[in-house]
């Protein structure tokens, strides 16, 4: 209930995600017997809400959400830098991930900037995906994975602008509209993690999730929330002035921001000190 609360409260402009991630997490934590754990993949561009999302899907299922240390995360260009050291990162990968499930089987391993992972490292989890019951002895069907990505936003975009210029609003894209073309074009993507990979190949990904482009009205209503948080009443010329710093595309339309939500804290510090 806390999920579908937070998502509907913070979250704005993605119905499909709000849908989807709740029943997908409420239908597996409520899988007394399931078969794989499950996999989620976000897609979107920067600002869009997929870190967010990731963080109030921790906090609905630990206590101390991203602090749990039942909660990893992996940022690709922090924690696998080296193309020369995929080798080792494979190996560090799997018992990093064998140790943890091993102490705690509903752990929850978030990957972010999946699109900047050497190809090829994510696919030595993909044991720890598939159907086994067991592997030497662990049982990794009750842990959680969660990929996050820029791969695939140019699709993404692509279907939004079609609904708008059709004259329909995007509340009228269903996932089945965008999700295979998604996973087809992040597996077809040289410059992202599950280039050709296995996870996708072998369908271990349960869900492609697309986080549309946001909207002017959408930057508003970031904006809003952000000066409420700061305990400040909400200021109507300053949401505006904010949301209109934005840069926006395409060039000639100027629907979608550039920039999503992600500049809108570091812009109000500059009207509140």
């Amino acid at each position: 209930a806390a999920l579908q609360e937070n998502l509907d409260k913070k979250l704005f402009g993605q119905h499909l995600v709000s849908k989807v991630v709740v029943k997908a997490v409420r239908g597996f934590l409520n899988n007394t017997n399931a078969k794989k754990p499950l996999a989620l993949s976000l897609h979107g561009w920067t600002g869009t809400g997929k870190n967010f999302v990731s963080k109030i899907v921790a906090e609905s299922i630990y206590k101390r959400g991203l602090q749990s240390k039942y909660v990893h995360q992996f940022v690709a260009t922090l924690h696998f830098p080296h193309a020369h050291s995929i080798n080792l990162y494979k190996d560090q990968l799997q018992s990093w991930i064998r140790g943890n499930v091993s102490t705690c089987p509903r752990s929850l391993f978030i990957f972010d900037e999946m699109d900047k992972m050497h190809a090829g490292l994510i696919d030595s989890i993909k044991p720890f995906l598939d159907y086994y019951e067991q592997l030497d002895g662990v049982s990794y069907r009750q842990a959680i994975f969660i990929f996050l990505s820029n791969a695939g936003a140019e699709k993404i975009t692509e279907v939004a602008l079609d609904f708008w210029r059709n004259g329909r609003t995007r509340e009228d894209i269903q996932l089945t509209d965008i999700q295979n073309a998604l996973s087809v074009s992040v597996f077809n993507n040289k410059n992202s993690g599950f280039w050709h990979s296995n996870l996708i190949d072998r369908n271990l990904i349960d869900y492609f999730i697309p986080f549309l482009p946001l909207e002017y009205k959408h930057v508003k209503m970031c904006v809003r929330v952000e000066i409420e948080s700061r305990g400040y009443t909400v200021d109507e010329d300053i949401v505006s002035r904010i949301a209109d710093e934005m840069t926006y595309f395409p060039r000639e339309e100027r629907i979608y921001s550039d920039k999503g939500c992600k500049t809108v804290d570091a812009k109000l510090d500059y009207y509140y000190d």
